[in-house]
């Protein structure tokens, strides 16, 4: 009978003390707090660059915008593609707060199939890199018909 008294002061005092930490716990987190985030914070407008289902030699040209959200200048030091084929193009100079830019993505479009490659960003914010996926699908262009040429005699182009 003592073992029991003694498990169930134990039982009720661990509820206690439990109770107790997650009273505090939702008091400190309903306390707003201030966020002094200094320093340079790329905002992008997707992590996605989708060329959806194009045609092959389609326009190999996308963009992606981000603003520099924070209180310093972001710099862009790398910006690197996964394959040759994947080319990024990024503004060299540092982005002012508040002002935005874009990165430019050039994917050989003369590639037939799926498109799953990534660009890695490499920058001075307090995420340093960013990854961006590159997704689509690149399908066979075809062939319009045209006029026959005309054929003489022979079965040859007549010249």
């Amino acid at each position: 009978m003592k073992h029991l008294l003694t498990l169930a002061v134990f039982s009720l005092l661990t509820i206690s003390m439990y109770g107790q930490a997650n009273e505090k716990a939702t008091d400190e987190t309903e306390k707003p707090t201030p966020t002094s985030v200094q320093g340079p914070i790329m905002t992008l407008e997707s992590l996605t660059v989708n060329y959806g289902d194009i045609k092959q030699g389609s326009d190999p040209l996308r963009t992606v915008s981000f603003t520099n959200t924070g209180t310093e200048p972001l710099v862009i030091s790398n910006a690197k593609g996964s394959c040759g084929c994947t080319v990024p193009t990024w503004p060299r100079e540092p982005i002012a707060p508040g002002e935005s830019a874009v990165i430019e993505i050039r994917y050989d479009t003369k590639r037939l199939g799926g498109i799953n490659k990534t660009v890695k960003l490499t920058t001075n914010d307090e995420t340093g890199t960013y990854v961006l996926r590159v997704k689509g699908n690149i399908t066979a262009k075809t062939e319009e018909k045209g006029l026959p040429e005309k054929e003489g005699i022979f079965g040859e182009p007549d010249n």
